[in-house]
């Protein structure tokens, strides 16, 4: 049965409370920094996508029971992963890691300013998403800002994997634990974090946002393999030329797309004890699978 919840309309409400607050992350630095800079990190915050893992932030925080609401902690930490989000976007854009030239339908941060602004651009927003999180007079936000350092470090992990594998002929074990690094660390931590701003045990839904997050992962190497770039918003097939491995590229398109979609109801089982109040996260990680870029 297809999911009836209005899941582009909700990604469109995160986007809209979630967007004013990372361009206040660079305002407030208005007369501190170059002026070049502060632009370039705005342009690098404010450049579309889904708000994907904010809104799994602020899902998870209510399935869980919590306050999701504006001004809220859980509301706080969905800006600053989105902050450390962006940032490892800038970063693996630039000509040393994947080399691209179009991010979300744009020229990335070093065409449209230069390759030196781009890797100071995410520098400067991982201080600040650290620096906005533990703003918080909240006592949880210190727990938060570990988790959220922890898997920052597993995502630069999973980029280093990532690179050595470039033309190297990985093992699929080894292609998993990239895969968990590089993009299931933040997307969990999403989960896991949101949960945890609710007062649940992050440890305890990590496992379940990892399932996404390597739903995400194989679902996005599938649309490299059959998407186009202009539905992208970025290079298409651009593993196949880096000659990486992907899970894709090791058991098939057929066998990946049936891993994905066990992933997805692995986590919609782990998910069905919360009852309704956990329809949006539902929503979204049916959403992971679905998606067309």
């Amino acid at each position: 049965m297809p999911d009836a919840f209005p899941i582009e309309g909700y990604l469109r409400s995160v986007a809209e409370r979630v967007e004013p607050r990372l361009a206040r992350l660079v305002e407030a630095r208005a007369g501190k920094g170059p002026a070049r800079l502060l632009e370039a990190m705005r342009y690098a915050l404010l450049g579309g996508g889904k708000r994907l893992r904010p809104a799994l932030v602020l899902a998870s925080c209510e399935a869980h029971g919590g306050d999701a609401s504006a001004g809220s902690l859980a509301e706080r930490f969905a800006v600053s992963l989105e902050t450390i989000h962006t940032y490892s976007l800038v970063h693996d854009d630039l000509p040393g890691m994947d080399d691209d030239d179009l991010r979300r339908g744009r020229p990335t941060v070093h065409r449209a300013f230069d390759e030196a602004t781009a890797i100071l651009v995410g520098d400067g927003l991982q201080t600040l998403a650290f620096a906005h999180l533990l703003e918080s007079d909240d006592p949880r936000a210190a727990g938060l800002a570990r988790l959220l350092a922890e898997n920052a470090a597993r995502m630069v992990e999973g980029q280093a994997r990532d690179m050595d594998g470039e033309h190297a002929r990985l093992s699929e074990p080894e292609v998993l634990e990239l895969m968990r690094a590089k993009t299931g660390a933040l997307l969990a931590t999403a989960v896991a974090g949101g949960a945890a701003a609710a007062g649940a045990r992050a440890e305890a839904v990590y496992p379940l946002g990892l399932s996404l997050g390597l739903a995400f992962q194989i679902a996005d190497d599938l649309l490299d393999l059959t998407a186009d770039t202009a539905t992208l918003g970025k290079r298409a097939g651009k593993d196949a030329g880096a000659g990486k491995s992907t899970l894709p590229a090791i058991v098939g398109v057929a066998e990946a797309r049936r891993r994905a979609e066990a992933l997805l109801a692995e986590a919609l089982e782990g998910l069905a004890p919360l009852g309704p109040r956990a329809e949006a996260l539902r929503a979204l990680a049916r959403f992971v699978l679905a998606r067309k870029k």
